[in-house]
């Protein structure tokens, strides 16, 4: 992991990041790798963040680094009773790619399911032609657990999905000590 000099935090999502995001979504750039290409209207975005700001299965921050904002980084369907959630995140500005804050990222949301939140599991979900996501969650240890076959459909072509996920003991005895992780602030909730 490359990570030049930035600071980074993870800022809880606040309503004055809605346009932001909004553009985000509807961006090329971010879509192309996601299983949605969204129109969103600026109230059709409001209406989501007073839906998932009270709900207590999701988590959402906006990736801040040397104070611009540059991406989102979620969890989902936080199950407490089976100790696990997924995960996603995405840099929509090109221009912090490649330099270590993807990894740095997750890096600390494991540590922070893991140790925070003392969630057994962490799971995402990537296109399979998104490659190099892949083998970034397959670096910081997430192993494939299967392929859905032809399971979103954008633009009339079917398309592969991988599931990855990490066990907690996986993240202890196998993958924390490898790296330096790198400290970055993720912002708690009220």
């Amino acid at each position: 992991m490359v990570l030049e000099m930035v600071q980074i935090k993870l800022l809880q999502l606040k309503e004055l990041h809605l346009e932001k995001i909004r553009v985000w979504r509807m961006s090329n750039e971010v879509t192309s790798y996601m299983y949605t290409d969204p129109n969103i209207t600026p109230e059709e975005q409001k209406q989501w963040f007073e839906r998932v700001r009270l709900d207590q299965t999701k988590k959402f921050w906006v990736v801040n680094v040397d104070d611009l904002k540059v991406g989102l980084v979620s969890l989902y369907d936080i199950d407490q009773v089976n100790e696990r959630c997924f995960w996603a995140y995405y840099l929509a500005d090109p221009s912090v790619r490649g330099k270590g804050v993807g990894g740095a990222i997750e890096l600390n949301i494991l540590r922070y399911v893991f140790g925070v939140m003392n969630l057994n599991k962490l799971c995402c979900e990537v296109l399979a032609s998104n490659e190099k996501v892949v083998e970034i969650h397959k670096k910081f240890g997430s192993k494939v657990e299967g392929i859905f076959r032809e399971h979103i459909c954008k633009n009339g072509v079917f398309l592969d999905v991988v599931r990855l996920g990490i066990l907690k003991s996986e993240w202890k005895n196998d993958v924390k000590d490898k790296f330096i992780i790198p400290e970055i602030e993720i912002e708690q909730g009220p």
